[in-house]
């Protein structure tokens, strides 16, 4: 059977909500799967509190996906099989809510300053239950109040970096990341390198004490995974690998089961429970 380690639900900037998300696994026949939202546990919070996690017929591993700091390049770090109910990571958890709190409310300033018409209240009915609010977020509250005809033209035209509209996002530092993640019992693996367009810097972070590294990924074509795990080889890292699935038709996949990854990849993160 297939499976999926990045995944994201409403609870960030997902579409469908922990249950569905779940549920959609099912469907399509997924064995292990990981709910890998931006900056939060709350997903994984909502599943155990309401009785779906753990949860039979499905394997879940606990995850989450930091945005980490660096002048120039994107660089994400996941933390598979964290706790999430752990003190440190809460309590740094809060802060960066509350940044990217300030960040959205100052971008609606700026959008609000160049005559837009829209409000924190537009971007909150489309976040939903989400406290990790981000561009997207903005950026689907202005196509739906008839601004821009696409979220990529929101982004090209006021809201990517460099534009009126953007606002630099808190960040929390590489080593402070992958720091946490092991306090937490986590295993801190490197998210889509190609996306940080350099190898070099990719090296670099692979000293830091990262554990792995996500070969599989719907943008690494076949000469990419070989590279990566090379590296992985190179640097003894866990190679895994995942959808990085959204849910929205502007995102590919659209669905969950589309882009997987062999089991024997998603086994050495899970840790059955007790």
């Amino acid at each position: 059977m297939p499976s999926d380690l990045h995944i994201h639900t409403s609870f960030s900037d997902g579409k469908l909500t922990p249950e569905e998300v779940v549920a959609a696994a099912k469907s399509v026949g997924l064995n292990y799967i990981s709910i890998t939202d931006h900056d939060t546990t709350e997903g994984i919070v909502h599943l155990y509190e309401n009785g779906l996690y753990p949860n039979r017929g499905i394997r879940i591993i606990p995850g989450i996906e930091f945005s980490a700091h660096h002048p120039e390049k994107e660089i994400h770090i996941l933390g598979y099989y964290i706790d999430i109910f752990h003190h440190a990571l809460q309590e740094k958890l809060t802060d960066v809510t509350e940044a990217r709190w300030e960040r959205f409310s100052e971008m609606v300033e700026k959008l609000q300053a160049h005559g837009y018409a829209i409000r924190e209240t537009d971007v909150l009915k489309i976040a939903g239950v989400s406290k990790s609010i981000s561009r997207s977020h903005i950026a689907r509250a202005l196509v739906k109040a008839g601004c821009f005809a696409t979220i990529r033209e929101a982004f090209d035209k006021m809201l990517a970096k460099g534009q009126p509209a953007y606002v630099p996002h808190f960040r929390l530092e590489v080593d402070e990341i992958i720091d946490l993640i092991h306090k937490a019992g986590g295993i801190a693996v490197l998210a889509h390198p190609k996306k940080i367009r350099d190898d070099d810097l990719v090296k670099e972070l692979l000293g830091k004490g990262i554990q792995g590294i996500e070969v599989f990924y719907p943008q690494h074509d076949a000469e990419d995974v070989k590279r990566y795990m090379e590296m992985a080889e190179n640097y003894h890292l866990l190679a895994v690998g995942g959808s990085d699935f959204h849910g929205f038709p502007t995102r590919w996949p659209e669905q969950l089961g589309i882009f997987t990854i062999e089991d024997k990849w998603a086994e050495q993160f899970y840790r059955p429970e007790k």
